[in-house]
């Protein structure tokens, strides 16, 4: 009776074992020598670019606050407040927090929206590759793009109301003179903002 039930014993651990292997967590890799999709020699293609949603949470509408500004179809950059406010045809206002450009990289003066770009590409200026020879030609769109997803191009070319990949910097002098959003605060003033419409950048 002894051995009957050491035997018993055996088999039941042996069971468990079995579905311990069988359940294990998986582990990131399959049986294709281990590569993952963004490993450099990884024999499958990378999966479709999904936009991420946002890490931080912020309630779109307790953003927006009242304004005095009153200039109608026109966006005006208050630089020391870090805030945008987009005054509508019909006079509505929508107010943002942004980040601008940092000491000696500021431009204040008035220009327009010359073009839009829906998951825009970044291409660093010559100024900025020669001060850092490692960066690319060109970013183009996903998580790394410090563009964000929107971008509409003001009348110079080069400066820009984006978003950003790093949304810690909003509120902050961070940029080389462009004009940072949220992802959802860009997303919904370019779904409102045409090219055309009058930019004031004020101190």
């Amino acid at each position: 009776m002894r051995l009957l039930a050491l035997l018993a014993v055996a088999v039941l651990l042996t069971v468990v074992q079995a579905q311990a292997q069988v359940y294990a967590p998986y582990d990131g890799y399959d049986e294709y020598g281990g590569y993952h999709y963004d490993d450099p020699y990884s024999p499958y293609p990378p999966p479709p670019y999904y936009d991420p949603a946002p890490r931080y949470q912020e309630p779109l509408y307790d953003r927006r606050k009242p304004s005095t500004r009153s200039a109608r179809g026109t966006i005006v950059i208050a630089t020391r407040e870090h805030t945008l406010i987009y005054t509508t045809a019909r006079g509505e206002q929508f107010a943002y927090p942004i980040a601008v450009g940092r000491e000696g990289k500021q431009w204040y003066g008035t220009t327009r929206v010359v073009s839009k770009r829906l998951h825009p590409e970044w291409r660093p200026t010559a100024s900025m590759r020669l001060k850092n020879p490692r960066l690319p030609t060109v970013v183009k769109p996903g998580p790394n793009n410090p563009l964000g997803t929107r971008a509409m191009y003001l009348a110079d070319g080069l400066l820009r109301i984006h978003g950003t990949n790093d949304p810690s910097s909003i509120g902050t002098n961070a940029s080389s003179g462009c004009f940072r959003m949220y992802r959802e605060d860009v997303e919904e003033l370019y779904d409102m903002v045409e090219p055309g419409t009058r930019v004031i950048v004020q101190r």
